[in-house]
């Protein structure tokens, strides 16, 4: 993601909670949780981000009594305080519409519909090969009662 070109504000700003409910799951506290979430992945990808930034700095010397300042790396560092925070970002992602999320629980439920109808429709077969089964016991029955005959 590209951090730098974020709308979200910078400083912290009051919200209104009916409308990131109404924004979101259609509760509150659900969407907490998923602003939550994706907050965490931000604040991954952008910790991810500035290690991988930082890496050129890494000098190989085993000493720790030599502390080397790079102008650079200063300048790096205080690029990422300044960006927008995970937190920001998710919240103007939920109000763009950019956030997607499912309820589990609902698609669990639904997969167990779906198996329901399946050992339904196995039981049902079963049956039916049963009673054809029987069905044709009969006729092979009868079959050999007349050839008996």
């Amino acid at each position: 993601m590209n951090f730098k070109n974020v709308k979200a504000e910078r400083t912290t700003e009051t919200r209104n909670t009916h409308e990131i409910e109404s924004l979101g799951t259609g509760n509150l506290f659900e969407t907490i949780v998923v602003l939550s979430k994706r907050s965490n992945q931000l604040s991954q990808d952008l910790k991810k981000e500035l290690a991988e930034k930082m890496e050129e700095f890494v000098i190989p010397n085993d000493t720790l009594e030599e502390v080397f300042e790079n102008r650079e790396q200063i300048e790096i560092s205080k690029f990422y305080e300044r960006l927008a925070k995970p937190h920001s970002i998710a919240i103007k992602e939920l109000e763009d519409d950019q956030i997607y999320f499912r309820h589990d629980e609902k698609v669990e439920e639904l997969d167990l519909v779906i198996e329901a109808k399946a050992e339904v429709k196995a039981e049902v077969k079963a049956t039916d090969d049963k009673s054809d089964d029987k069905a044709d016991d009969k006729v092979a029955e009868k079959k050999t009662e007349d050839t008996a005959s």
